[in-house]
């Protein structure tokens, strides 16, 4: 049995044990407790933040660029509809079903075999492992609060389930609570400002605005105004209509850049939520997806949001399992896909050298 086969076989038994645990969003102490065991046994000295668990490969040396393998421990709430038991490991064949197995168990142990392995013999990065909590939920309690931590990081592999292909974008979200104002009155004489009105205005440029810059990977930006609310009885000219818009950034704008186009564009008033879940784009002549192509990997743009949202440094999101098998009733993961991904991962990694690229 040689060393990759070792390995995998020790981590799908963790992951295995991190099935059988509930690990809902904010409630990852167990899962996060585990993890942190299973370093120790290995004899690796573990750093705790809350329930994020993260682990350098050797001593940091600040002349070498720092790669960090990311995934997520948290999982959502099973539905009724799962015909398994959610947080008991089934393992059928080659298939391991069991809430998380997928989304992002897999992802999660591939990278901690991927990072032992790459362990075993000098590297020409710093390489730093991170267990981390909230992914499900964006929640700033998450991985967010690693960055200070850890320092600068010049490369993120965000273990998510994409069959072992590439995402080289993902898609950015940015929800607008916008209200148009106008000026009460009596519905049955002439006064007042409709402001349904005023905002059936705003509401038309949503429909048909473009921004100019159009992806590659997704094509132009979105927006869909998704809900709105307007008036008290029907005989008062109502001096308020709020509505929600729900946009969809492609790699080419961050959310206050697209906050402060609306906002120009518009009468009424557009706040943002929040901006913390911002689009990501890796160059495609990054030596990391050059040596992904080199070994028969494609890549693409993803329509989804992981923890990538957050950072802003560069990263590609990448693993085992498939994105559709997400959030359903009966999720899995193939062991086969551990195991292959295990070898692509370090096929990837194996000697990478981004020096010259994360200085220029």
């Amino acid at each position: 049995m040689d060393k990759f086969q070792t390995i995998a076989n020790e981590v799908i038994e963790l992951l295995k044990q991190l099935i059988s645990i509930e690990s809902l969003s904010k409630q990852e102490d167990a899962a996060a407790d585990l993890m942190e065991s299973f370093l120790k046994n290995k004899g690796l000295k573990t750093n705790r933040k809350m329930n994020n668990i993260w682990v350098w490969s050797a001593d940091k040396v600040d002349s070498k660029p720092t790669i960090l393998l990311n995934s997520h421990i948290d999982t959502v709430k099973p539905s009724s509809k799962w015909t398994y038991a959610p947080f008991e490991p089934t393992l059928e064949g080659d298939v391991l079903y069991g809430l998380g197995s997928n989304d992002a168990g897999g992802p999660l142990v591939s990278l901690l075999a991927t990072f032992l392995l790459l362990s075993e013999t000098e590297q020409p990065f710093n390489l730093v492992y991170a267990a981390t909590a909230e992914e499900e939920i964006s929640g700033r309690n998450g991985v967010a609060q690693l960055f200070e931590e850890i320092g600068t990081i010049d490369l993120g592999i965000i273990g998510e389930p994409t069959q072992m292909q590439m995402a080289v974008a993902e898609k950015g979200l940015l929800v607008l609570d916008c209200e148009a104002k106008g000026k009460a009155g009596h519905a049955a004489r002439d006064e007042g400002l409709n402001a349904i009105y005023e905002a059936l205005q705003d509401i038309e440029w949503f429909k048909n605005y473009q921004f100019p810059e159009v992806s590659d990977l997704f094509g132009p930006v979105k927006m869909t105004v998704s809900q709105i609310n307007a008036g008290t009885q029907h005989n008062v000219v109502p001096d308020s209509c709020k509505f929600v818009v729900d946009v969809r950034l492609n790699e080419k704008y961050s959310n206050q850049q697209a906050a402060d186009i609306i906002q120009s564009k518009v009468k009424c008033t557009a706040t943002p939520r929040s901006t913390r879940l911002n689009s990501s784009y890796i160059p495609l002549d990054h030596p990391v997806v050059n040596r992904g192509l080199e070994i028969g990997r494609t890549y693409y743009g993803s329509p989804t949001t992981s923890d990538q949202a957050l950072m802003s440094f560069t990263t590609l999101k990448m693993g085992p399992g498939d994105s559709a098998r997400s959030h359903t009733a009966d999720e899995y993961i193939k062991l086969s896909e551990i195991k292959e991904g295990v070898k692509i991962y370090y096929e990837l990694l194996n000697g990478l050298e981004i020096r010259d690229y994360s200085k220029s």
